[in-house]
């Protein structure tokens, strides 16, 4: 039976009596002192205090300034915003762009109404991974200078030249930059069709191979038309939050129409998003992108967070179209039917059924979204039940599940910070600058709240927006970048004392794509603690979580296996390749249709 958050609530209610007075009586005490303190009533289940002296075995240390992260993001005013273009702000990549087994780190910056004197304008950042802990400024030296409203990343080799390239999201033109294998890069935007006319609000993105043709095409979701010489202001509306003048939107204005582009195979694309059935959908205000094959059919699908409307879930029909099946998929509203105002989205196989789970993050006065998937284009809202409903005062942006701690089961990141600076004037709120959110994998459905225990860099407040995962020093366990709103930005290394195995695959299409986007990785190990055999399933994704890019070689934790005992690859092009009894903690390159070419051994996760 559904459990809605109605009868969970009520269940709520009713237990309630099972606690002793004098505890029930200190819990409303407690949670008054709080918000007397203007802290939430909702913080008391894991303040630090509170907390339980339970080892998670992993700890998150920014280590960004030191690293030589250096460049600070720019975007819209810092205590007062005039518009909503001031207030989405930025993802961010790890990208190994000169193929070194080492990941680089491009951040996306943005740009402030009044603008800048010539010669100090913000720019987009690439920095380059020197193997030691620490990154070098590259941006210029690689050609991607380029200034204005940065939005969202996404990597793919969309010219099969064994080269990942780079596109970039903006209000206004979209940027795609051809890599050209030597450290360097072509803005090929004009050229390849791709750059739009220059008055749509693009948002989030990912390259996917929809037609299975072993070219990859381009998704672009787009948010609201807006034309800052006719959008409201603050004062028009009044545009109000918890009577607060604020940035008028996104209800009320015109939402924008996302785009899906063919690439033709000739270094150009052509807009297809009539064609393809993409602007027959009713999704607007899209942010989030994530393609993934959530039907298990073999072929990816596209799902968009949308902001203040249902969310959309593009069905792949093999035919060259998708048809909008989010409502009756039912990953499109809350547990209890209502819109929400979504951001990022991640998928992964929480529970192991072999069906993609999704996690997607929400509004302020909102708890995120659990889907849980059924198989055959079916979820199920399991936000309560799994343990995601406790907060609703975050507000959530860059997420992803990740498998923190090597144990084989995926945890969840959520990175938040509030859309409006003007809210520091209000003692209700979490503040602009907001803590993460840190889940553990508890292997039966449900997860738990661990965020005040996973270290400073997950617990420290910070106006939080894109984040991305991947192993950046090739340690074993995988690190996060976060972007955030007028700050420098975050390089949260997991330091883990866990010991647990690991595998990483960097896969290689021939038939298929080069970047092997689109593949299914099934991993299958024999944990000793565990009856059964492991099985895990990934994919190769482009894009994702909140405007980001994760790193596209896939990993798997393995806790304590000696050895992976399958790793099955479904490429794109329907071509399954099964490889046995593979050493761990490694990084293996698998090429379509001729198995491991290469291997490469790290170092074994080690205490910090």
């Amino acid at each position: 039976m559904s459990f809605t958050r109605r009868a969970f609530l009520e269940s709520l209610s009713r237990s309630a009596f099972v606690l002793p007075l004098e505890k029930l009586l200190g819990l409303v005490m407690l949670r008054k002192w709080r918000i007397a303190a203007g802290l939430g009533a909702m913080e008391l289940q894991q303040s630090p205090s509170a907390a339980p002296a339970i080892d998670l075995g992993v700890s998150f240390v920014n280590i960004a300034r030191e690293s030589g992260l250096n460049a600070k993001t720019i975007y819209g005013g810092e205590h007062k915003n005039k518009y909503l273009l001031e207030t989405t702000g930025c993802g961010v990549a790890f990208y190994d762009y000169d193929n070194d087994d080492w990941l680089d780190i491009f951040l996306v910056n943005g740009w402030r109404l009044e603008g800048f004197p010539a010669g100090q304008e913000p720019a987009s950042h690439l920095f380059k991974n020197n193997r030691d802990g620490t990154f070098t400024d590259v941006t210029a030296k690689a050609g991607l200078l380029h200034s204005g409203w940065g939005q969202g990343v996404c990597v793919g080799d969309y010219d099969n030249d064994g080269f990942d390239d780079l596109f970039v999201t903006y209000f206004g033109k979209n940027v795609l930059y051809r890599n050209n294998g030597n450290g360097t890069f072509t803005d090929v935007s004009e050229k390849a069709g791709v750059a739009g006319n220059g008055k749509r609000w693009n948002t989030g993105c990912a390259f996917v191979d929809y037609d299975r043709d072993g070219h990859l095409d381009l998704f672009v979701a787009n948010y609201i038309d807006l034309d800052l010489k006719t959008a409201p202001v603050p004062e028009s509306g009044p545009c109000l939050y918890k009577g607060v003048m604020v940035a008028c939107g996104p209800p009320g204005l015109a939402g924008g129409k996302n785009i899906l582009y063919h690439n033709n195979g000739d270094g150009t694309f052509t807009d297809v998003s009539e064609k393809s059935g993409i602007l027959k959908a009713n999704g607007t205000y899209g942010l989030g992108v994530l393609t993934a094959d959530l039907d298990n059919d073999g072929w990816p699908d596209i799902y968009v967070a949308n902001d203040s409307t249902a969310s959309a879930l593009y069905q792949n029909k093999k035919n060259g179209t998708f048809v909008d099946i989010a409502l009756e998929a039912g990953c499109a509203l809350s547990a209890d039917g209502k819109p929400q105002a979504g951001m990022g989205i991640s998928a992964s196989d929480y529970d192991l059924d072999g069906n993609l789970d999704l996690v997607k993050t929400n509004f302020a006065g909102d708890t995120p979204s659990l889907y849980h998937g059924l198989g055959g284009a079916a979820f199920e809202d399991t936000t309560y039940q799994a343990g995601l409903g406790k907060y609703t005062q975050y507000l959530g942006w860059g997420c992803g599940f990740f498998d923190m701690d090597n144990d084989g089961w995926a945890d969840i990141l959520i990175c938040n910070g509030h859309v409006y600076p003007e809210v520091e004037q209000l003692k209700t709120e979490a503040g602009y600058p907001q803590r993460k959110l840190l889940y553990k994998n508890l292997r039966n459905g449900r997860f738990e709240d661990v965020s005040y225990k996973g270290g400073p860099g997950i617990s420290t407040p910070v106006a939080a927006r894109g984040c991305a995962f991947g192993d950046f020093d090739n340690d074993g366990d995988l690190d996060v970048a976060v972007n955030t709103v007028n700050d420098f930005p975050q390089l949260l290394r997991c330091d883990s004392r866990t010991g647990n195995h690991w595998i990483k695959i960097k896969t290689i299409g021939t038939k298929s794509n080069r970047s092997g986007i689109g593949a299914r990785l099934r991993c299958v190990t024999h944990i000793p603690e565990e009856r059964n055999p492991h099985s895990q399933i990934d994919e190769v994704h482009s894009g994702g979580g909140y405007f980001s890019q994760n790193d596209l070689r896939v990993h798997f934790g393995i806790g304590k296996a000696e050895k992976v005992d399958l790793l099955e690859i479904r490429w794109p092009s329907g071509l399954v390749e099964t490889l046995k009894d593979i050493k761990p903690n490694q990084l293996i390159v698998v090429k379509e249709g001729e198995g491991i070419i290469r291997s490469k051994q790290f170092e074994r996760s080690k205490n910090p």
